[in-house]
């Protein structure tokens, strides 16, 4: 009898853990890049361009890459493969706004499987001065999402993006 009350017990635990646990996450930072809006947009939307700014590409620079499709074009993908750091997965452009957004969806395969959305958003501030914000959102799904209640997304991914957006704004601040 104490053996089924703990495991009805620990059932609701964990059934409650579930209900309180996020079911969604967002992450995103944004940077102001002096160089002009359309400039910035047109090297944005080419993925193979992140391998000059992307954290990814710094935490293991002999990640296997394979690409599929005609890069700035809405069907791209870019697979990778690489260490423990980056994990393996792809990323397919899913829609190009012109001068506005670039969306993809991500798709990872290690270290565990998830689908996001990435989105890529570039802001004519005027003056030679385009802001631009990198981020992505997703669904946490049962019972992932009770390991959410203990990870803190934002503050981990958080970092990964501002370092690779202060990558790119003194990469196109130079050029």
């Amino acid at each position: 009898m104490i053996f089924f009350l703990l495991t009805l017990l620990i059932v609701a635990i964990i059934i409650m853990l579930a209900f309180l646990a996020p079911k969604r996450y967002e992450v995103s930072r944004s940077v102001i890049i002096d160089r002009p809006h359309s400039g910035v947009f047109e090297y944005l939307k080419y993925i193979k361009n992140q391998d000059h700014w992307s954290p990814w590409k710094k935490k293991d620079p002999n990640m296997k890459q394979e690409y599929f499709g005609i890069d700035g074009e809405v069907g791209f993908i870019a697979k990778w493969e690489g260490n423990s750091d980056v994990g393996s997965g792809e990323q397919e452009i899913l829609e190009i706004v012109q001068n506005d957004r670039i969306e993809a969806e991500l798709r990872f395969v290690k270290p565990w499987k998830s689908t996001s959305h990435a989105i890529t958003k570039v802001e004519n501030l005027g003056k030679m001065q385009t802001k631009v914000t990198w981020g992505f959102s997703g669904e946490n799904k049962f019972p992932a999402n009770i390991f959410m209640l203990f990870y803190n997304m934002d503050k981990a991914a958080g970092k990964d993006f501002e370092e690779g957006l202060n990558s790119l704004k003194a990469l196109l601040e130079k050029a």
